[in-house]
């Protein structure tokens, strides 16, 4: 007997199209996101990943265009904000991102097109990964070693 699938996840329900938003539109793959890496549930899960895929595919083609003007003053601050976006995960996340990644392209389990862009991603991963490794951590002052985290706080103050 076929089970039918009651997706009642209220995020299933959210409509958007060509015409949503491309603010909006990165808030529901956030959205999606989020509630897919906490979901354990592989129905909603595929149904999460149905839904970022739909969303991405409308985002996309839309990254060129001009930010319209009503965006724009939403987009526009008075002052400097006290953080900006980054995308600093830890060295044990990233290695195990490049290690599926490696994975996904030894098993040949993705189309020549997504191998192109996933191997693309292995290299920009991979980089940043060995970059971060690589970096100094520490910085000789006159009041001794000091991390240099420690040091950039200290400055921006």
């Amino acid at each position: 007997m076929a089970m039918i699938l009651n997706q009642t996840h209220p995020l299933l329900s959210i409509t958007f199209s060509s015409t949503t938003d491309f603010t909006e539109l990165a808030g529901y793959c956030e959205r999606f996101a989020e509630t897919l890496l906490e979901s354990s549930d592989p129905r909603l899960r595929h149904a999460l990943c149905e839904r970022l895929s739909d969303c991405l595919a409308l985002l996309y083609p839309t990254l060129d265009d001009p930010i319209p003007s009503h965006v724009m003053d939403r987009l526009t601050v008075d002052e400097l904000p006290l953080t900006s976006p980054r995308f600093e995960p830890d060295s044990d996340l990233l290695c195990e991102y490049c290690q599926v990644l490696v994975q996904l392209l030894t098993e040949r389990a993705v189309s020549p097109q997504r191998e192109k862009i996933l191997t693309g991603l292995l290299f920009d991963l991979t980089s940043y990964f060995a970059e971060e490794l690589k970096a100094p951590r520490w910085i000789r002052t006159a009041d001794g070693v000091k991390f240099i985290a420690e040091v950039e706080v200290a400055r921006e103050r």
